[in-house]
């Protein structure tokens, strides 16, 4: 089991931008594909998109376009540039391994609001 971190979410206003980093074992990022989560409160958790082991990006549609998965496995980390947020983005965000799900780290809260 790996414990998952995730850092560099914060207050930014509509339009804006933030870079979220998700840290783990070095293993554990050579090995699986690695996914992006959020949960607003309220609601349940959902996937955002995830990356391959290669580095190969898939996103829901209602990010696509505006969001940016890329990882850096030599770093153990998998990283979420976020632009042109909306104040719906205003979540928790998590990762996790979809294949080998890991214990929950505590997220980042990202707030959207002017």
């Amino acid at each position: 089991q790996v414990q998952l971190v995730e850092s560099g979410g914060g207050l930014v206003e509509p339009g804006g931008s933030l870079r979220l980093s998700c840290s783990g074992s070095g293993r554990i990022f050579r090995i699986y594909r690695m996914a992006w989560y959020r949960q607003a409160p309220g609601k349940q958790r959902e996937l955002v998109g995830d990356v391959s082991v290669s580095g190969n990006p898939t996103y829901r549609d209602y990010v696509r376009g505006r969001f940016t998965i890329s990882r850096d496995n030599a770093k153990n980390t998998m990283y979420l540039q976020m632009n042109d947020l909306k104040t719906e983005d205003t979540a928790v965000y998590y990762c996790n391994a979809p294949n080998n799900i890991q214990p929950w780290g505590e997220g980042t809260l990202v707030t959207v609001s002017s």
